[in-house]
């Protein structure tokens, strides 16, 4: 597979000290957070860990690919949400991998607009271009 070029328009910062028990923090400020594995993974559970910021980021990120697939649609979306759940877990080949699972509630639209919705913004979304072929995701609605 080759790699897409990409115009770039914003690149973020953001810096971890101590990996998963630790703290990260964006460069502007915005995001100063620390960082524990969670108890499901043998961690205190007390801060955040990766895969709830990947979660936070790809949601929000599906959601506004919703909002431009829906603008060309003319589709209704307003009132709606996107849940992503983030799994982590251990691969057959020692190492770990992620699975993902969006779920999204479109209550202004029927069962088939909506997943329609979902499948083109599915090819729009960068967090989708960019996980596409390497983990499993999963898409539904609410």
């Amino acid at each position: 597979m080759s790699v897409q070029p990409v115009d770039v328009k914003y690149t973020a910062v953001a810096t971890a000290e101590n990996g998963r028990d630790g703290r990260v923090a964006s460069d502007d400020g915005h995001i100063d957070v620390v960082v524990n594995p969670p108890k499901e993974l043998g961690g205190s559970g007390e801060g955040t860990n990766p895969e709830q910021l990947f979660a936070a980021g790809y949601s929000a990120c599906f959601q506004s690919a919703l909002g431009v697939v829906a603008r060309k649609e003319k589709a209704d979306i307003s009132g709606s949400t996107v849940t992503a759940r983030v799994g982590i877990g251990s691969t057959p080949e020692g190492g770990f991998g992620l699975t993902v699972a969006l779920e999204a509630h479109i209550p202004n639209v029927d069962e088939a607009t909506a997943k329609d919705l979902l499948e083109k913004a599915h090819q729009v979304c960068p967090y989708s271009n960019a996980t596409r072929g390497n983990i499993e995701v999963s898409l539904g609605t609410a």
